[in-house]
């Protein structure tokens, strides 16, 4: 072998030895915040940083994947409540689907699910062409009124709402919120026996922190950091 290919492949091997040193050290850094609140705390202000101030005309449901699937059943749920507690408000689900299919698809279920709870089938319109935020944003103003002086409320997933109010302003919503589907979690007493709860005194294999809180929180930061780099992207495009 060569000088010279012997020198690339010592500058291979220091480069593949930086990366692997540099993700070890980041996921070090994640294992350590996951026995922290940060993770929850980052999540949570992605979610809570637009309220809705204003009484909504339009319901709008972001799809979240399949249907069934946590995401679109938690945003379903949410929904639901608000479909109930402002009955004047129509609905709008967003979600890509093949206008053809439309009473097999995805979105169709979300509206059986929500209907299910009973909320009238007549109050729901449907945007099925936009394959990202800003799409879904710009075909909803188009079937809205362009730039309506309406308030909108979006339900989404916590991470994603800071993002969706963004691009719903940028395009043109000057009155809109967002409402996070937020999850509930057990409390940590009822993954515990009464005498673990009594003498506060258990195993590491018992802790409800490495069984449960920790994996929790390390998908929080995956979760976190997807959604700032594309909070990043969008900046970069002008699109928020």
């Amino acid at each position: 072998m060569s000088k010279k290919r012997e020198g690339v492949l010592k500058q291979m091997v220091a480069i593949i030895r930086w990366v692997l040193m540099i993700l070890g050290a980041i996921f070090l850094v994640m294992i350590v915040l996951s026995f922290t609140s940060l993770p929850f705390w980052a999540y949570y202000r992605l979610g809570a940083k637009f309220p809705i101030t204003c009484q909504p005309n339009y319901i709008i449901v972001m799809g979240g994947g399949g249907m069934p699937g946590p995401e679109s059943l938690l945003r379903c749920h949410y929904a639901s409540q608000m479909a109930e507690r402002y009955p004047q408000a129509k609905i709008i689900i967003a979600l890509p689907t093949l206008n053809e299919n439309i009473y097999n698809s995805h979105a169709h279920k979300m509206l059986e699910e929500i209907v299910v709870h009973g909320i009238d089938s007549s109050r729901f319109l449907f945007e099925t062409d936009g394959t990202n935020t800003r799409e879904q944003a710009i075909n909803i103003a188009k079937l809205t009124g362009a730039f309506s002086k309406d308030c909108f409320l979006i339900i989404t997933s916590p991470e994603h709402v800071y993002r969706s109010v963004k691009v719903f302003r940028k395009v043109g919503f000057e009155n809109c919120g967002g409402l996070p589907s937020f999850s509930k979690e057990l409390p940590s007493e009822l993954l515990l026996s009464e005498d673990e709860n009594l003498q506060k005194k258990y195993p590491p294999d018992r802790s409800p922190s490495l069984r449960y809180n920790m994996w929790n929180y390390l998908k929080l930061e995956i979760s976190v950091l997807r959604e700032y780099v594309a909070i990043v992207w969008y900046w970069l495009n002008g699109w928020i």
